[in-house]
Order: C-alpha cells, then sequence, then structure tokens
C-alpha cells in the first residue's frame, strides 16, 4: 500500500472486480430483454396455433355447409380471413383423401379428438393440420411465415441480435435470421414449446452477446473514478505520513540539538585544549624568565614565540570549524551557473594541496558544451570545494603514485551532473547511510561537516547529493559522490 506498485495493485483489482460487476448487470439486463422478447414471440404464435385448432373445431360443429357461393364451399373464404390458411380441405362421409398421410392424420386425431399434423415442411414454411370429425373431416395448410404477426412482433426481424426458429422433428423454419455468431462473448438460449398439443413445435431462440456490447464507457468511468479516489486517498496518507514524520523529525531535533552542542563542545574541547594548555606554560615560563635578575631576554621571546605559534594553532581550528558550518544566505535567488567554470576555480584554488600531496587529478568534458545549471554559485563553489577537499584527504591513506581524483561533468535528462571519484579506501558499506549525518566522520581530526553542508545546500538549491557506488567516475574503486542540479 505505501509503494506505487501497491496502490496500482489496488486499482487493477478494484477496477477489475468494479467492471466485472458493471458487465455482470449489463449481461443481467441483456438476458431480461432477450428472456421477455421471446416470451413474447412464444406467446404470439401459441396464440396462432390455438386460432388454427378453434378454426377446425368450428368447422366440425359446422359439419355440411348449405349452399353458400358458386362452389358450395363457404369454409374457402377462410384466406381471406386469416392469410396463413393456403388452402381447406374436407373428406365427405363415405370419402377418402386423396393423400394417405391425410388419413393417417385423421385417425390419429380420432384417437386423440384433437387435430393431428399430417404433412410437416418445416424448411418451406409449410404443414398440414387435420381434425376428424363426422359427417365430415377438414385439413388446414397453412403457411407458417403469414402466420407471424409481425405488427405485434417485439424484435426487429432484420436488425435484431435474436435467432429465432421454430422446430420439429430435425426440421427448422427460421422466423428471424439473428446476428451471425462469432468468437468469444456470452450465449443466451431459450427453449419452449408451443401451447398447442396438436402442433407440438419448438420455438427456439439464441443470442450472442459480443464483448463490444459491454459498457465499456461505464467500466472506462468506474475505473477513472477509482483512480481518483485512490489518489486522493494517496496524497491525504502522503500527508498524515509527512504530518507525523515532521512531528517526529521536530522532536528528535530538539534532542539532537542538544546532543549536537554536546559533541560540538567536546570537539572544540579537545582541539583547543592542546594549544590552550601549551600558551599556558609558554606564559608562565616567559613571566618567570622576565622576572630574573638580569631576566633572560632571548628565552622569554622564544617562550612568547612558542605561546603565538599555539595560539595561531589554535585559531586555525577555531577558523576551520568556522568555514565547516559556515553556508550562504538562504535568500539567494538560483540563476544560471556553468559547471565547468566551477569546477575549473575549485581546481585552481586547491592546485597547491594537490601539488603538495601528489594527487593526479582527471577531468572529463570541462572542454565540453558548457553544462549550466539553476544554483546559487556560492553554495555551488562551496560544495565542489568540499568534495575535492574531501577526496583529497582521503588519498593519504594510499600511496602516492595512485592518488587520483577523477571529475565528469554530463547532462542526464533535465539535469546536470557532477561526479567527483578518487582512487581512495572508499566508503565501508556500514558507514555508507550514516555520511550525511552531522559530526559523522571517518578522519581523525575531523568535524563531520563538510558532507552535512553540502547536502543542505544542495537540497536548499532543488538539487540532490548522494554516494555513488564505486567505478561510478572513470572506473575509480574510491569514494564517489553525485551533485545533481536541475539544468537552466
Amino acid at each position: 500500500m505505501r509503494t506505487i506498485g501497491g496502490w496500482g495493485l489496488l486499482w487493477l483489482v478494484a477496477t477489475v472486480a468494479g467492471g466485472a460487476l458493471i458487465a455482470q448487470a449489463a449481461l443481467g439486463r441483456h438476458e431480461a430483454a432477450f428472456g421477455a422478447d421471446v416470451r413474447i414471440a412464444h406467446r404470439l404464435l401459441s396464440q396462432q396455433a390455438v386460432q388454427y385448432d378453434a378454426v377446425l373445431a368450428t368447422l366440425a360443429l359446422l359439419g355440411t355447409p348449405g349452399e353458400a357461393g358458386p362452389d358450395g364451399r363457404p369454409e374457402r373464404r377462410l384466406s381471406a380471413v386469416y392469410p396463413a390458411i393456403l388452402d381447406v380441405l374436407r373428406r365427405e362421409r363415405d370419402g377418402r383423401w386423396s393423400d394417405p398421410r391425410l388419413a393417417r392424420a385423421e385417425e390419429a386425431s380420432r384417437t386423440t379428438r384433437q387435430p393431428a399434423l399430417a404433412e410437416v415442411d418445416l424448411p418451406a414454411g409449410r404443414y398440414t393440420l387435420v381434425a376428424a370429425a363426422e359427417p365430415v373431416s377438414h385439413a388446414l395448410r397453412l403457411d407458417l411465415a403469414a402466420a407471424i404477426p409481425w405488427r405485434d412482433w417485439p424484435m426487429d426481424r432484420a436488425a435484431s441480435p435474436v435467432r429465432l426458429t421454430v422446430e420439429q422433428a430435425g426440421q427448422a423454419f427460421v422466423v428471424q435470421p439473428g446476428r451471425p455468431a462469432t468468437a468469444g462473448g456470452w450465449t443466451l438460449s431459450m427453449q419452449k414449446t408451443l401451447a398447442s398439443p396438436s402442433q407440438p413445435f419448438e420455438v427456439v431462440a439464441t443470442r450472442q452477446v459480443t464483448w463490444q456490447e459491454l459498457p465499456w464507457a461505464w467500466i472506462a468511468l468506474w475505473a477513472a473514478a477509482v483512480g481518483l479516489a485512490l489518489a486522493a486517498a494517496r496524497t491525504v496518507q502522503r500527508l498524515r505520513t509527512a504530518r507525523r514524520r515532521a512531528e517526529e523529525l521536530l522532536r528528535l531535533g530538539q534532542v539532537a540539538r542538544l546532543n549536537t552542542l554536546g559533541e560540538m563542545a567536546a570537539g572544540l574541547a579537545h582541539e583547543l585544549n592542546q594549544p590552550l594548555t601549551a600558551i599556558l606554560a609558554s606564559t608562565q615560563a616567559a613571566r618567570r624568565l622576565l622576572d630574573d635578575r638580569p631576566p633572560e631576554l632571548d628565552a622569554a621571546r622564544g617562550a612568547m614565540g612558542q605561546a603565538a605559534e599555539q595560539a595561531r594553532r589554535a585559531a586555525t581550528v577555531v577558523g576551520r570549524l568556522r568555514r565547516a558550518i559556515e553556508r550562504p544566505a538562504t535568500d539567494a535567488e538560483r540563476q544560471p551557473v556553468v559547471l565547468q567554470d566551477v569546477v575549473r576555480s575549485a581546481l585552481d584554488l586547491l592546485e597547491p594541496e594537490c601539488a603538495r600531496h601528489a594527487v593526479q587529478v582527471d577531468i572529463d568534458a570541462t572542454d565540453g558544451p558548457p553544462v549550466r545549471v539553476l544554483a546559487d554559485p556560492v553554495a555551488l563553489e562551496q560544495i565542489v570545494h568540499n568534495l575535492l577537499v574531501n577526496a583529497i584527504q582521503a588519498l593519504d591513506a594510499v600511496p602516492p603514485g595512485t592518488r587520483r581524483i577523477a571529475i565528469a561533468v554530463q547532462v542526464l535528462g533535465d539535469q546536470g551532473r557532477l561526479a567527483v571519484g578518487d582512487s581512495g579506501p572508499g566508503i565501508a558499506p556500514e558507514l555508507r547511510p550514516r555520511l550525511f549525518e552531522p559530526f559523522f566522520t571517518t578522519r581523525e581530526g575531523g568535524l563531520g561537516l563538510g558532507l552535512s553542508l553540502s547536502e543542505t545546500l544542495a537540497t536548499g538549491m532543488g538539487g540532490t547529493l548522494s554516494a555513488a557506488p564505486p567505478g561510478g567516475a572513470h572506473g575509480l574503486r574510491g569514494a564517489c559522490f553525485h551533485l545533481d542540479l536541475e539544468l537552466a
């Protein structure tokens, strides 16, 4: 939860879960609409089938009709009322059907006492229904396509994705073709038998819900809402964490201030104790020499000279402490500064030190394109000076012939980088976490404030100062520091 990856995983899980619920709800709506349409279609087809049973029952009740019309067969006019009735056939008393199938259907109808199917040609949409009666039996030749009440039909036959067929004994009549099946998606299906025992046709409906029919806009909106909610939660968490951290740092800072003052006092006492003791001893010796009769002026002068030398030594200690903790004004504005110029200026000042310690300096990119960064010039010079002085002092631990400092200036994205490495003994892994702590030092006589102050100055300019793994600058195996600042 505290890392970006954790928040991303939480967003992914919430998005997938919510998207699945939204998709499931959409599938439920498609399924409900599909079921409603198919039930309406089944009811309409069942009404038509029952109607034909009623027509046959009515014809049976009428028996032998009287003469009406030119052919004496008024039932032939049923096609004008029922377009699905193609023809009305009848078997008179003691007569025979011309088609044996009609005779078999009449016998079945006489046994079941309900109309029976004589011939079925569902691919052509035709079938014949026979009802046995006395003295006259009747048969209806029916057109299934004409029997469909399109005016009340719940679906658009041409555009509906539902495929609906009427099936019986392996034959099928396509009422509406629906949408062709494709790979993937979800298939809905329903099968119902017509509500007429004489016409046991199955109404079979299928419908495929494709991936494209899912409410992707709502899913995307859900994903965006989850992302915004998690971003807000992460921001609130970070603010709370930062506040708790600031409160903790404030509390620790009050304790650290006392520890720092104690360490500073101990360091000053250690540094100044020897020269002050020597000054006291030299001045007391000079007073005794002057009190002698006759006074020993030459010896007194020598004692005073030693006192003066020790005073200068004490002043050097105080000056070194002041330079270590001194920092430029915090209200100085950043301005474009060429990193190569700052490096050259620092090397000019430290050239005598490099010569005295037999240090070879390798410089990369000082003659290349100028790298301009936004920085406070005074603070930047102090950081570079501190890094170079630390490198020179670290090289005292290796033989003179192997003392090297490597300096590199380069552009990394929108930042300029100054890398300073040396061929010294390097930094032990267990000491790296404490490098930038105030008053932490591994050098005898050091105050441990240079790196701490340099990091503070770099942060104040919007940059970073970090200890890099060895070998970063010219492949040297000693310490290596990176100063990264925003490009101007």
